[in-house]
């Protein structure tokens, strides 16, 4: 292991490996070693040097090139802004963190401009500051201020827990290195090690299985929102060889998922538990036991309130650090998390934590996760239930009925709670809406209950062998009854084809490249306020999704999508 502000000093092997290539137009595969890494950060920091900029935000998608310009600004003292995203709306609202922004093609242009440069040995800070930003519990982006010795703790602590385990095998990510979680298992870790990182992002087992042909040896570092999807696609229990393990982070792994992965690979993914703040604070392996264990060198306690306490060489002091989970610890020293401590509300006058809500709904035997969210917009104050289906309850869900499901969970809720806090709205999806980091946002999961973009509200939706199930309602208000017709409003079936085709492609990759669609049928009107039930069935070897809409028990309308094969 090498410290990281010694990278660019110290007398490191320049074949040692850093990235694996992504080829383009034939190449052959490409190993990018540590001399020309080297190089191209001494190139990007004599471009950098003079500038008057002092703070960059780094909007750079390649996962090298962000490295490169990551150790680049250390080298000249510049301090590095990581924003969750670079859309134009997220930069705007930190517009007073930054003084400069440095995309791919800015990283490009500097490296080329000095790519004769001689390489000098690069002096980097061990207290070097950068900024990353989270979402924190408002949703508003809030800055995280760390300096690179907390980050080479964190790595440290990372090659003491899983070196042996992960050896020289080449880190394939399907997680953004714009985040914590993804910047120090994808970039920071492989570069302290010696090890490679992979260039390419792998968003499901084909991508995976390709990545492994060209590397070799790998270890997956993802989140539990891919995980949990991946059971259900194409080569995910035939990946050849077998990666050395599975991280993941950002939220915890469904007990379902986790059982999957132990059936394919023989263990679970090892689950990281930690935030922006505090760096990794526990892991476990659900195989093994659903508590969490801390971490080499991690301090846990709790709190009076039952908060979790947390001492660590990660968090750059050595005071304890309180969080917002509470915990209660077993017999071994391992702690569970038992929902958080700042989501309590008043209803009707009634004190409820939404945590132990969505822990209640969890014991349910169709359940496997919930989120209970307060809605806004109403004359009183209500919430909503987000559940996330098991294969029993996507059967209820077909067999009963979204209304007898919502009473079944009610009368579930009622063994527990008064009944003036029970959800009165529900809502049922395949997997819970978390974000790129593995997080699930409190916006995200209020916007189930409202239309969608393109016009509709979900209802409920649930998987079934290869076939998808929703339940639609259709606004009585969407613009595409404007006109058609005066007197007698109808959904155009145009815009049928479009609802199917775009849910189809949540689901199915390549629907979006569609080359034709066949037997399309419109045999009943659909009027406003009208609740549909389709149906996508997925033939996978004839690149074909056949979709059916129903109205109360009736045909309205049926099609074949037919997509293009992937190049």
């Amino acid at each position: 292991m090498i410290a990281l502000h010694e990278l660019l000093s110290c007398g490191h092997d320049d074949r040692v490996p850093v990235c694996r290539n992504t080829p383009r137009d034939g190449e052959a595969n490409a190993t990018i070693d540590f001399a020309s890494f080297r190089a191209r950060v001494a190139a990007i920091a004599a471009q950098l040097s003079g500038a008057h900029a002092r703070h960059y935000a780094l909007c750079i998608d390649d996962p090298f090139d962000f490295a490169c310009a990551l150790f680049a600004l250390f080298a000249c003292g510049k301090e590095p802004v990581i924003p969750a995203n670079a859309t134009p709306g997220y930069l705007a609202d930190l517009a007073g963190a930054y003084d400069a922004v440095l995309t791919d093609a800015d990283v490009r242009a500097h490296a080329d401009a000095q790519a004769a440069a001689p390489v000098a040995s690069l002096a980097i800070d061990p207290d070097a500051p950068l900024t990353l930003y989270t979402s924190g519990s408002s949703g508003t982006p809030k800055p995280i201020h760390k300096t690179l010795a907390q980050f080479n703790a964190e790595v440290h602590t990372l090659e003491r827990e899983w070196g042996a385990l992960v050896g020289d095998a080449t880190m394939l990510a399907s997680v953004p290195h714009h985040h914590i979680y993804g910047l120090l298992f994808r970039v920071m870790w492989p570069l302290a090690a010696g090890r490679a990182f992979d260039r390419a992002i792998c968003n499901e087992p084909q991508h995976v299985q390709s990545r492994i042909e060209r590397c070799g040896a790998a270890v997956v570092v993802s989140s539990p929102a891919q995980l949990s999807r991946w059971p259900a696609l194409p080569g995910f229990a035939a990946l050849t060889p077998a990666p050395r393990a599975f991280f993941s982070s950002g939220g915890p792994l469904s007990a379902e998922a986790a059982a999957e992965y132990t059936a394919a690979f023989g263990s679970a993914p090892i689950e990281i538990y930690g935030s922006t703040e505090t760096g990794g604070i526990a892991w476990r392996r659900q195989n093994e036991t659903a508590a969490w264990q801390p971490v080499n060198g991690v301090e846990v306690r709790r709190g009076e309130d039952g908060a979790l306490d947390v001492r660590s060489p990660h968090l750059g002091h050595a005071d304890w650090h309180r969080t917002d989970d509470a915990i209660a610890f077993d017999d071994d020293g391992r702690f569970r998390l038992q929902g958080r401590l700042d989501r309590v509300i008043k209803l009707d006058g009634k004190r409820v934590s939404l945590p132990e809500v969505e822990a209640r709904l969890a014991l349910h035997p169709y359940v496997a996760q919930a989120c209970v969210v307060p809605l806004a917009g109403a004359s009183r104050e209500r919430v909503g239930a987000v559940v996330a289906l098991n294969d029993a309850g996507g059967d209820a869900l077909r067999s009963e009925g979204r209304v007898a499901l919502a009473k079944t969970l009610r009368r579930h809720l009622a063994a527990y709670f008064d009944v003036v806090v029970l959800p009165r709205h529900w809502r049922f999806r395949i997997a819970l809406p978390f974000d790129a980091r593995g997080k699930l946002p409190v916006a995200a999961v209020a916007a189930a209950f409202d239309a969608r973009a393109e016009g509709f509200e979900l209802l409920s939706e649930a998987r079934s062998g290869d076939d998808l199930h929703y339940a639609l309602r259709v606004p009585p208000t969407l613009v595409h009854f404007e006109g058609h017709f005066p007197g007698l409003p109808i959904l155009p079936g145009v815009v049928q084809l479009d609802w199917a085709i775009r849910l189809a492609a949540e689901h199915v990759t390549g629907v979006r490249d569609i080359e034709s669609v066949d037997r399309l049928k419109f045999t009943a009107p659909v009027m406003p306020g009208a609740m549909l039930d389709l149906k996508l069935s997925h033939d996978a070897a004839r690149r074909r999704v056949q979709f059916a809409f129903r109205l109360d028990g009736r045909d309205c309308s049926s099609g074949v999508i037919v997509y293009r094969e992937r190049a």
